[in-house]
């Protein structure tokens, strides 16, 4: 299994990138290649996919964004290039909180998601994406009600600062009474703005 690569961009295309890594250039399917530049160093996560029809690796820019390739793939319905489609046109972030917030729809203009494999996502994945300890530590913290708590866990867990959310807590505060799935949206709409 090859759990990284680190190496000089030697080309790329929309939807790969080839990695110089001592003399052996590494083919990866990578969701960011907007991102990339010619001749600059990166890391990449990797996943190494084997098939009956070959190998093939996926890459990631974070561990987190690799654990959500390997939870997604074990999804009935849904391959591994179609969690790429996922990372790339929405991103890690986004798609998270769409299916935390259980939005079918938000999931739904993905690219290759329907109706049927947006439900089953949201059935499997729902509440698993974010690390437990995490909520745990934070209630411990504050004296928010459990579902404001959970909904600000889960910004935090997407990389939204403290500071970008006490605007968004005073939200959920003059909201009382919300499920969590509703005060993520509230939050996202906030967010997004």
């Amino acid at each position: 299994m090859i759990a990284f690569v680190k190496g000089e961009v030697v080309s790329y295309t929309v939807d790969t990138v080839v990695l110089n890594q001592n003399g052996i250039g590494y083919e990866i399917v990578y969701p960011h290649t907007n991102e990339l530049h010619l001749h600059e160093e990166i890391l990449i996560h990797t996943y190494m996919h084997v098939t009956e029809n070959g190998i093939t690796l996926f890459g990631f820019s974070s561990l987190e964004e690799k654990n959500f390739f390997i939870r997604m793939i074990g999804v009935k319905g849904v391959g591994p290039k179609t969690v790429i489609n996922m990372l790339s046109s929405q991103g890690y972030d986004k798609i998270v909180v769409a299916i935390e917030a259980g939005s079918i729809d938000q999931l739904k203009k993905i690219p290759g998601i329907g109706d049927k494999s947006a439900r089953q996502i949201i059935l499997d994945v729902k509440g698993k994406l974010i690390p437990s300890t995490e909520k745990e530590n934070t209630k411990k913290t504050q004296n928010y009600p459990s579902e404001v708590q959970d909904a600000i866990d889960a910004l935090k867990n997407l990389g939204y600062k403290q500071g970008d959310l006490q605007n968004v807590v005073n939200i959920f505060i003059e909201n009382p009474g919300l499920s969590v799935e509703e005060y993520l949206r509230l939050g996202l709409q906030y967010l997004g703005r």
